[in-house]
């Protein structure tokens, strides 16, 4: 079982166009940052191969290639912005290689957003001719309802992108499956808050997953200072920050964080 980083940037990407700051122009592998998307693989309790992604943006057709991903069973949207699900159109790949629909699961604004923006694959009738377009099942969840897939449950946790509700996922082990250390894992990206409620779902994990913009204040993300306020509230054994902006600079910021925090990076794993 591992979980990879397929990306860790803010929604202008590492480097930004036109930008010739040292973050941007930076040597440094880790400086590179696609937009924020995750991937965890296993193999599940009867022996088959399993991978589900969270988020599909903009950067998910170059992200899977470097991942040398060969199969996607689902797809987990946290909320319906242009940098999280405007790659969906790539995993129709995905459905000629496995010859079979995938599973996709979002709240209903993000169902919503997705059905709008890709009318071609979710009302296929409409179109003006027959062509090569992605075959979906579509699933509305809720903060109440866990998805369990293949061994593997996904609870969704309710969490704040300034005024617009999203969620982040917490994954865990359900069967025989042997979990690794990093596990339980919770991923949640684009934040800026965390409602009440929501922070029993943080409880007694292995990983944490941050959204850690800037060091400037932001309406709707973490800066990096709230971020760590946050990390050492949760008390994971380990949290890593994604979605960070070019503001922050990977080794230069990890020198100014707690040894349980750091930056992550583009094809880092967790395995």
């Amino acid at each position: 079982m591992r979980f990879t980083f397929l990306g860790t940037g803010t929604s202008a990407g590492i480097p930004t166009i036109g930008c010739e700051c040292e973050v941007c122009t930076s040597s440094d592998p880790r400086d590179k940052r696609y937009r924020t998307s995750g991937l965890i693989e296993w193999t599940d309790p009867a022996g088959q191969d399993r991978a589900v992604l969270i988020d599909a943006g903009p950067d998910l057709r170059q992200q899977v290639l470097n991942a040398g991903l060969k199969r996607l069973d689902a797809i987990l949207f946290t909320h319906n912005h242009v940098d999280h699900t405007f790659g969906l159109d790539e995993v129709r790949r995905f459905n000629i290689v496995m010859g079979k629909p995938i599973d996709i699961y979002a709240n209903a604004h993000t169902l919503e957003h997705l059905r709008r923006v890709y009318q071609h694959i979710f009302e296929p009738s409409k179109n003006v001719q027959q062509s090569f377009v992605a075959s979906l099942i579509a699933h509305e969840i809720t903060g109440e309802h866990p998805i369990d897939l293949f061994g593997l449950r996904f609870t969704p946790i309710d969490l704040l992108h300034g005024r617009l509700p999203i969620f982040g996922f917490r994954i865990e082990s359900t069967s025989s499956l042997s979990a690794p250390g990093w596990l339980p894992l919770a991923y949640c990206t684009d934040v800026s808050g965390i409602p009440t409620e929501s922070w029993a779902k943080l409880d007694g994990l292995g990983t944490l997953v941050l959204d850690a913009l800037r060091p400037r204040k932001h309406a709707t993300h973490f800066t990096l200072d709230q971020a760590v306020g946050v990390a050492e509230r949760v008390a994971a054994e380990r949290t890593y920050f994604v979605h960070m902006s070019h503001e922050l600079g990977h080794e230069e910021t990890n020198e100014l964080l707690p040894d349980s925090i750091r930056l992550a990076y583009d094809g880092q794993t967790l395995g």
